[in-house]
């Protein structure tokens, strides 16, 4: 009860093997890859929508966990609707049309999207047992856990609970970056969990009609930041209006997603 989670200098001899959750023995999963940020509407979704939908055009099994539970978008990306089939034991994710991404999340079981899931943090954390546990996932080559903002309850409860084999931290280009980024960085330090680089969303804007780059948060700093923090700098995504607009009408699957591929290899060449 008196854990605060930060394990270096712990003294404690507990096995931190015996606190994973363990999922059902039909699932064979090889990677677990958490997206995280200091703070919301980063883009931190959009990263791990996109992400997941250009692994599964190149050809890998792919799943995502929607953790975020307070506030959850990936069925909307995917235009998912609500309701999921199960068994006794196990539910069965849904399945995207286009390219079979394995998805759960907690507006897949309630009926209107909008209705707040006002839960205290033991409701919270059975949540995300029962999504990693209890659910039919498979054999997948990556899983994908979409992140809550912060540092919260939640956010402890993967990093404690799921073998999370590593993260990628997604920031935005303003002047409270430095900040924001270290928030999470110090939180997967004390879980000892593995960052695997730094993604800048919403960097900068390509005219359509005269290709100019536009930086409309100012210049880039995914560089300063990645060095400030000793991270490794993936790449700067572009705001696209066109793809804002297909996660808006559920068609994820549609978008061109040659732009995300940096990210993409940088979690296939990760090992932990």
């Amino acid at each position: 009860m008196s854990c605060d989670h930060n394990c270096s200098g712990c003294q404690s001899k507990c096995d931190k093997e015996s606190q994973l959750f363990k999922t059902n023995e039909k699932n064979k999963i090889k990677k677990i890859i958490g997206v995280v940020s200091g703070k919301g509407g980063v883009g931190k979704s959009l990263v791990t929508t996109l992400t997941a939908v250009e692994l599964a055009k190149q050809g890998y099994k792919v799943g995502i966990l929607d953790s975020d539970i307070t506030g959850p978008s990936i069925p909307k990306a995917f235009g998912l609707p609500a309701g999921i089939d199960g068994d006794d034991n196990l539910m069965y994710p849904a399945i995207t049309k286009k390219y079979g991404i394995k998805t759960i999340s907690i507006n897949l079981l309630i009926e209107d999207p909008t209705q707040a899931v006002v839960w205290r943090g033991p409701v919270l954390n059975s949540a995300i047992k029962q999504f990693y546990a209890d659910v039919l996932w498979g054999e997948l080559d990556v899983l994908l856990i979409d992140m809550p903002p912060g540092t919260g309850d939640v956010a402890l409860t993967v990093f404690q609970s799921i073998p999370v084999d590593g993260v990628i931290i997604v920031s935005t280009p303003q002047d409270l970056v430095k900040m924001i980024v270290g928030k999470a960085v110090s939180m997967c330090n004390q879980m000892n969990v593995k960052i695997i680089g730094l993604v800048e969303n919403m960097s900068y804007i390509k005219c359509p009609t005269c290709s100019e780059i536009i930086f409309p948060f100012g210049d880039s700093k995914l560089n300063d930041v990645a060095d400030f923090y000793n991270l490794f700098p993936i790449q700067s995504l572009p705001l696209v209006t066109a793809n804002a607009k297909a996660i808006d009408n559920g068609d994820a699957e549609e978008i061109d997603t040659d732009f995300i591929k940096p990210t993409v290899e940088a979690i296939k060449e990760f090992n932990n």
